[in-house]
């Protein structure tokens, strides 16, 4: 482990608290608390990237949430959990009987944290570090997304990798509040909860399968 690595670990471990997902009880996270500094890492980090990882997401939760309920989703699939944050979706389909999960994010502290919460509800996850739109496709069965179209130009590169999987046969889930930049046109919905999310006690969330582009109209 690196001295960098070791230090985000031992901030989340001192800082932040263990404490049980909303909506989803049976997975505990390291989430913020009041002082716990946590977004002093905004401004102390050098990429500047917000602790978007130790807070819950409306569509994280609900697709966690999803998983636990239907465990055949998942059982005995190679999963990959893109935009992993803190790994509650991940944590959520090793608990329902995934063969493996790797889960990626673009930030270090999202990928400290997921080793710390893995470990912490007795789960083997594989990590890696790495920004969509230079992922390599896995080799992997599932694709699961939760809450990963919240800005514009980062929701059309989650779409083009959507796309290269759904070439490829992969099949892929889709956890979301309805943000802003979600491309509905492009999801079939299959459930519909509420729960918590980032700064909000409840909000409608949704599950949506990935879909093909309708086809173009002849002319």
């Amino acid at each position: 482990m690196t001295s960098a690595a070791a230090d985000r670990q031992a901030f989340i471990v001192e800082n932040l608290r263990l404490a049980a997902v909303p909506g989803v009880p049976e997975i505990e996270l390291y989430s913020t608390h009041p002082g716990s500094g946590l977004w002093r890492l905004a401004t102390e980090d050098e990429d500047g990237e917000p602790p978007y990882w130790a807070y819950p997401w409306g569509g994280g939760i609900v697709l966690a949430r999803h998983i636990l309920d239907h465990p055949q989703t998942v059982r005995g699939a190679r999963v990959l959990d893109l935009g992993c944050g803190g790994g509650v979706v991940a944590i959520a389909a090793m608990r329902a009987g995934a063969a493996s999960v790797l889960a990626v994010d673009v930030d270090p502290m999202a990928i400290t944290a997921i080793a710390l919460n893995a470990e912490a509800n007795r789960v083997v996850i594989e990590n890696v570090r790495r920004d969509v739109r230079d992922l390599k496709m896995p080799a992997v069965d599932l694709i699961l997304v939760g809450d990963l179209f919240y800005e514009l130009e980062l929701a059309k590169a989650v779409t083009a990798f959507l796309d290269r999987a759904l070439k490829l046969g992969i099949e892929m889930l889709i956890g979301d509040p309805g943000r802003a930049t979600l491309p509905r046109k492009r999801l079939a919905r299959l459930a519909a909860y509420k729960t918590a999310d980032f700064g909000s006690a409840s909000t409608p969330a949704e599950v949506f399968a990935w879909k093909a582009p309708a086809p173009a109209l002849g002319r």
